[in-house]
């Protein structure tokens, strides 16, 4: 178990994987530049980035939640999470997360990482809550092609 605060941002996952100086200069050094990628990338995150939360048609959708799993050190904030009928007799639901990305859809895993470790701390957020709930899947939302990768 880790310490609250030696907690890793799990947007450092993508980052470092991308690029180890980038992963320093955003978490260590805190140097930050914003440029016209950045900008487009801020924008995008605008709505899903404010705690909040609504049900349509029959899926409760939670924005900005909060993520943590102290057994992996990871934190961060998860852009959507989907709550889906899970069909069975309990009426548990089913997490689905979904994270935004400026771009297009990458050949590396960068940004699947990122989503799997969200994954893996709503499974231990929830797990006493929802009975061991897994999270089977969830989408990466690209802005510029306007559509859902599913992981």
């Amino acid at each position: 178990m880790y310490a609250e605060d030696d907690l890793l941002p799990i947007s450092a996952l993508q980052h470092y994987l991308y690029c180890p100086r980038q992963c320093a200069l955003i978490h260590v050094e805190r140097a930050w530049s914003e440029n016209v990628f950045t900008a487009e990338g801020r924008l995008l995150h605008e709505r899903v980035d404010r705690p909040q939360s609504e049900a349509r048609g029959g899926v409760r959708v939670a924005y900005g939640l909060l993520l943590r799993s102290m057994r992996l050190g990871l934190t961060g904030r998860a852009d959507v999470v989907e709550f889906h009928a899970a069909g069975d007799k309990q009426g548990r639901k089913v997490p689905y997360p979904v994270e935004y990305k400026r771009g297009r859809p990458k050949q590396k895993d960068w940004d699947r990482i990122q989503l799997c470790a969200q994954a893996m701390c709503l499974e231990e957020m929830l797990e006493s809550e929802m009975l061991g709930a897994r999270v089977a899947e969830g989408a990466l939302f690209y802005g510029k092609t306007r559509r859902r990768e599913q992981v």
